[in-house]
């Protein structure tokens, strides 16, 4: 929607965590607090926690501010500054903010590695647990194998995606499912033991033992240039993380792209939870091309006492070339914040003359996250990332609290690898190539999941380790 922002409302975005330094502070401590916890005593960092609200959080206006006697943890304590929802959105006088689903925390370590070495620490292995838990739990459905991290122990043990999970840690999928508990994919040390029981296409059965291990990331994964029916060339690539990594490897697989001279381009950000906006605007500047040039890619409001930190990113030509008129971004439930941004950001240049993007998105509802953080930890091993902006694009559009709906509805199938031929988003992407429609088969495939996105429960990657956010750089 198309905002008024009042002076006061100025604080939300689409980003996730900055990189913070070996000796933590991402932020580095907000104007009228200090930059760490004074103790790691529980009461000391409440109190940082408390003023670190007060000062930086986009809701600070709105959200409970109890005192921390009562709260035996941390973490009970945080839980109970976060903002409920239900108030109105000025001018609105019908729609109201949600409830922060959005904001949470980490050890310091485990943030750094991922938004700043390009690692994580897990096995590599994601499922379709979405697919069966929202709206409800389905226990008699196939849990699937969806996505496996290339330089995985998932992938060393040629875990495929299509193979039906049998169980976790001994545990029957349909028991997982029941109880939306997915937390056996997520190790808390290196070396922490998963056994996972899958059954193949053929309907084998096998047992994989797999060990935790910190490994590194594949966030951008493309394809040799693949024709439509009719011939158009398309040019295929896959973003898993908005993280500095994608870089090199996106410029590589662009540049191959304008040497085979492609003509249309699908951006596969189904997987995408978000990471740096800086990143996210490569990816969008590279369909945008050189008509939008220093046009407004986002911008980044936060609440009025840090609105000195306001400020806009813009688009560039990393790729030295024309750019394209339309773009196919395929999503789904996990596209997530600076994802759901490269899809804003370009559709705001639509009142641009020659700078035009058409969005066309094929696959399923975003997660719905135009919001983001300046993460920062209170000095003794903890990164809280809690909401701090939001974000706008040239057109002052945003607060996509519902996610953005796809322009082509399509269910994923989870036998066919994202971008083969045969892929139903990659298909339908094609169909609209050639014919200006999505094909009259989508809408009555099986319908995607996500499609009432108020209200929705937080989803924080448990069911494969998607990082969702976006983070000011």
């Amino acid at each position: 929607m198309r905002l008024e922002v009042p002076r006061w409302l100025r604080a939300l975005a689409c980003v996730l965590p900055i990189v913070l330094s070996a000796c933590g502070g991402g932020g580095g401590g907000s104007d009228g607090c200090p930059s760490t916890a004074a103790s790691g005593g529980v009461a000391d960092r409440q109190d940082w926690l408390r003023c670190y609200f007060n000062d930086t959080y986009f809701w600070y206006r709105l959200s409970p501010n109890p005192s921390p006697a009562g709260y035996n943890t941390v973490g009970d304590y945080f839980a109970a500054l976060i903002y409920r929802g239900g108030d109105l959105i000025p001018p609105s006088t019908t729609q109201t903010w949600p409830s922060d689903r959005y904001s949470g925390y980490q050890s310091t370590e485990s943030f750094n590695r991922f938004f700043g070495d390009g690692q994580t620490l897990g096995y590599g292995l994601a499922v379709a647990g979405l697919e069966v838990t929202v709206p409800a739990p389905i226990p008699s459905a196939p849990l699937y194998v969806r996505y496996v991290e290339p330089a995985s122990p998932a992938a060393a043990a040629s875990i495929a995606r299509g193979d039906r999970v049998m169980s976790l840690n001994g545990q029957p999928a349909s028991d997982v499912i029941a109880a939306n508990d997915f937390s056996a994919l997520t190790p808390n040390a290196v070396g922490d033991p998963l056994t996972v029981v899958l059954r193949n296409a053929q309907g084998v059965d096998r047992s994989v033992q797999l060990a935790a291990a910190v490994f590194a990331l594949t966030p951008v994964q493309g394809r040799p240039v693949v024709q439509s029916p009719n011939g158009r060339l398309m040019g295929y690539v896959f973003v898993k993380d908005m993280i500095n990594q994608v870089g090199a490897p996106l410029s590589s697989v662009m540049s191959g792209f304008r040497a085979q001279g492609i003509q249309e381009l699908v951006l596969d950000l189904r997987y995408n939870g978000g990471g740096l906006v800086s990143v996210g605007g490569t990816v969008a500047s590279y369909a945008s091309g050189s008509p939008a040039v220093g046009q407004t890619y986002a911008r980044l409001l936060y609440n009025d006492k840090q609105s000195g930190n306001n400020q806009n990113f813009a688009f560039s030509n990393p790729g030295a070339w024309s750019g394209f008129s339309r773009v196919f971004v395929l999503t789904g439930p996990r596209t997530c914040s600076a994802s759901e941004q490269v899809i804003n950001g370009l559709r705001g240049l639509n009142d641009l003359p020659g700078a035009r993007v058409d969005v066309v998105t094929v696959g399923d509802t975003t997660c719905g996250k135009p919001v983001g953080f300046l993460p920062d930890d209170d000095g003794w091993g903890t990164t809280y990332s809690i909401v701090n902006f939001e974000s706008v694009n040239a057109r002052n559009e945003g607060r996509y609290f519902d996610g953005l709906a796809a322009t082509c509805p399509v269910a994923e199938d989870f036998s066919r690898l994202p971008g083969d031929v045969a892929d139903p988003l990659l298909m339908a992407a094609a169909h609209y190539i050639d014919n200006g429609v999505c094909p009259p088969t989508a809408a009555s495939r099986e319908s995607p999941q996500a499609r009432t996105m108020t209200g929705r429960a937080r989803y924080d990657g448990a069911d494969g380790g998607e990082r969702t956010g976006m983070s000011a750089r």
